[in-house]
């Protein structure tokens, strides 16, 4: 760690002015947006020595602080609200004060930290690749892991047979391992899709200055710092498909939060299915066990609750407002600039966080203990009426309804009912074997 103090002492008058100014909700930026800022002015300062831009010893010391501010060592030096100028200005120069007060008396904020640079084209890039980062090394391992659980489960469970159910009412044998193999392809596909927007997210405006036109930079320097970025990071830091649509227009942003909202809805499906599925124990389905964690209730005794379900929903709920407010600040492009930024990046690097350790408590303290109540799953698929479908094809449609209806009303089991109704041994043997039925196609084809 730093032996920097932890007061505030290392910003200047600018960074202070900020702080008075924007009194809002005590939440500073995030802190990856802040690393990034500190990557770029390194690579920066690197870059405008290379091109005899900056001299070489004030832009390794440069370089050296902002080093230390990508590192970490210094993100308590960041105290400007997050709701604050639109276009971050006030964070860019929080950083170029930070660095130019560790550099040397002789640094100046902005003829040196800031060269070749503007507000405009760095802290949008800092939040690009600040989300594409936390994307890269924390949601996707997250998600891989939560997709290999689910695996593990549909295969476990794959013989494991259970009623159907549509519109929460009783339908046609499943087995649990597809229930699973389905929650798995939800979360691999929710993979795809936020890979399918790195490329875009991976483009940054570095280089457009104020408006796009790269006015005050040099024509090598924004090749030159993406390059060193990239190979620093391991990502695919990217130029721009247009300058001027990086500078005026957030899209990449909103297209990776709209990505992550379908993986929050997918998550809520599972979760909200598993709950359901473990239900009771006693009044209600328990076809799984759930793990236990904690006690469920401080007046019901030995009461046990799907306390990680619940906070994936919750976690998923936050993702789907996070997105609805980041689809409104994309909408904030006016002219060359969009003025919203702070508001994405809270919202999106907050979605990810909250993605990847809902995902990481779902697979490691959930899904890897669940354990199937094979007794009961095996009996609701008895119970079901709706295995009389699988008659159709030797019935016809009306007499397996008319079997179906006398089922209900008598309580009977099926195939009781079916006998009686005249329907042969054989005929029920193939039509109503349930581990057959729930497989692809269905059990086979009607006689003659």
């Amino acid at each position: 760690m730093s032996d920097v103090p932890t007061q505030r002492e290392l910003w200047g008058g600018e960074t202070r002015k900020a702080v008075e100014n924007f009194p809002v909700s005590g939440e500073p930026i995030p802190v990856a947006v802040a690393r990034w800022l500190g990557r770029i002015k390194a690579a920066a300062a690197r870059v405008n020595a290379e091109l005899g831009l900056l001299e070489a010893g004030c832009a390794e010391r440069i370089a050296a602080a902002a080093d230390r501010v990508a590192a970490g060592e210094l993100d308590d030096q960041f105290p400007i609200d997050v709701f604050q100028t639109g276009s971050g200005t006030s964070s860019n120069m929080n950083a170029n004060e930070v660095i130019a007060a560790l550099a040397g008396d002789d640094v100046h904020p902005n003829d040196h930290v800031n060269l070749g640079q503007s507000s405009n084209d760095v802290f949008p890039s800092a939040v690009h690749l600040a989300a594409l980062g936390e994307i890269t090394t924390d949601l996707m391992p997250a998600l891989e892991s939560l997709a290999g659980s689910l695996e593990a489960k549909a295969a476990e469970f794959s013989d494991v047979v259970k009623s159907g159910r549509t519109h929460l009412m009783d339908a046609v044998a499943v087995t649990l391992g597809q229930e699973f193999g389905g929650f798995a392809a939800q979360v691999r596909q929710g993979c795809e899709r936020v890979e399918a927007t790195l490329g875009r997210l991976g483009r940054i405006p570095l280089g457009g200055t104020a408006v796009g036109t790269g006015l005050n930079t040099h024509p090598e320097f924004a090749e030159r710092v993406r390059r060193r970025l990239s190979d620093e990071s391991g990502l695919g830091v990217l130029p721009p498909a247009d300058p001027f649509e990086a500078q005026a227009a957030r899209d990449g942003l909103v297209e990776a939060s709209g990505a992550l909202k379908v993986v929050a809805v997918s998550l809520t499906k599972i979760a909200n299915d598993l709950r359901l599925m473990g239900s009771g124990p006693r009044a209600g389905l328990a076809e799984i066990a759930l793990p236990e964690l904690q006690k469920g209730s401080s007046i019901m005794p030995g009461k046990v609750n799907p306390v990680i379900p619940e906070v994936v929903t919750q976690v998923a709920a936050q993702v789907i407002g996070n997105d609805t407010a980041i689809t409104v600040g994309g909408l904030q492009g006016h002219f060359e600039l969009n003025v919203f930024v702070p508001l994405l990046a809270r919202n999106l690097l907050q979605s990810i966080h909250l993605l990847a350790s809902a995902s990481r408590l779902l697979a490691e303290r959930c899904v890897d203990g669940i354990e199937a109540n094979r007794a009961n799953c095996e009996r609701y698929a008895e119970l079901t009426l709706s295995a009389a479908t699988a008659l159709v094809p030797y019935l016809g449609y009306d007499r397996a309804a008319e079997i179906v209806k006398e089922a209900a009303r008598s309580g009977r089991p099926l195939r009781e009912v079916a006998r009686e109704a005249g329907v042969e041994d054989e005929v029920l043997d193939s039509a109503l074997d349930y581990r057959a039925m729930a497989q692809p196609h269905g059990t086979g084809r009607a006689p003659g």
